[in-house]
């Protein structure tokens, strides 16, 4: 199979309309639209009567309503949250409030590692530090209600706090913002690892899911050669990245010129920080030097 990685951009549907995916999952997209987010984020309702939602997203009143009003005459059991980024996890409160469900999932939020002399946390304000969950959720750990049950699997790179969510009544996995089909997933530093990210790619292609349900954006169908792809394409931005430095380049704003050309103004903080995480890990291998601790500052040279 080709290691070609073809997005799907063409995912549309309204905000906060609930569609029916499969027997066991619907999906409510919120109103959220941005470069980042593609057309809003993905929440997921898993059930029938006894439900769990996946995912409540950013606290905006019509994507809570609209939640609430899918889910009329049943009971929602738990609410499962992937990762502590903003629009993921703060409408999870008011859900709770208003339903009484279990609020369980990843831990708290944290960084991959902590902040280096000097540095600042160029994500401080897209994390949600007032999530509080019930339950943290570890590898394997489960909630389950009546034919479904949902299995927590470990996904740390894009966060270091990132889950997934298998549901294998359906070989399906909630892959949130780890694999999604219509774009790769930000890894930035400290918030992400990129070695992390790349060892929890490795992960997934040892599974045998059917489907995917990302945090954003449509299905990702047939996993395990897109997640391949995934790991082709970033080793691929890794060489970019040290050809720029055998070139010359040295600092990230060069290199993001060099291989990002023509890349929106908005997504140039993004695609800076992705090369970032490249490099402060090809740091740690060995193959990158640099003067003290890596930033995005620093100047790189090849070791």
């Amino acid at each position: 199979m080709s290691d070609d990685l073809v997005f799907d951009t063409g995912f549309s549907t309204p905000a906060d309309e609930c569609v029916r995916l499969s027997p066991l999952v619907r999906r409510i997209v919120a109103n959220n639209p941005g470069p980042i987010t593609f057309t809003g984020t993905c929440s997921y309702i898993v059930g029938q009567g006894r439900v769990a939602i996946i995912d409540p997203g950013p606290d905006l009143a019509g994507h809570v309503e609209a939640l609430l009003k899918a889910v009329r005459g049943e009971t929602v059991t738990h609410i499962l949250v992937s990762h502590t980024h903003r629009d993921h996890s703060p409408a999870a409160r008011a859900l709770k409030e208003a339903t009484g469900a279990l609020l369980v999932g990843c831990g708290v939020h944290r960084s991959a590692r902590p902040l280096g002399l000097g540095e600042a946390n160029m994500l401080e304000a897209s994390s949600d530090k007032n999530y509080a969950p019930e339950q943290e959720l570890f590898e394997g750990d489960t909630v389950e209600g009546p034919g479904w049950r949902l299995s927590a699997v470990a996904t740390p790179g894009h966060m270091a706090n990132h889950l997934a969510f298998a549901l294998p009544e359906e070989r399906t996995l909630f892959s949130a913002d780890h694999v999604m089909a219509w774009s790769t997933s930000v890894v930035a530093p400290p918030d992400g690892a990129m070695s992390d990210y790349m060892a929890s790619l490795e992960k997934l292609r040892t599974r045998d899911d059917d489907i995917y349900w990302p945090g954003h954006g449509g299905p990702v169908r047939d996993p395990q050669r897109f997640v391949r792809a995934l790991s082709h394409h970033r080793r691929q931005r890794e060489a970019s990245i040290l050809n720029r430095l055998n070139a010359g380049d040295r600092t990230i704003a060069a290199i993001v010129a060099a291989i990002y050309q023509g890349l929106k103004p908005a997504l140039i903080g993004a695609a800076s920080l992705s090369v970032f995480a490249h490099l402060e890990d090809l740091v740690t291998r060995g193959i990158v030097r640099t003067d003290g601790e890596p930033t995005l500052s620093s100047e790189y040279r090849l070791a």
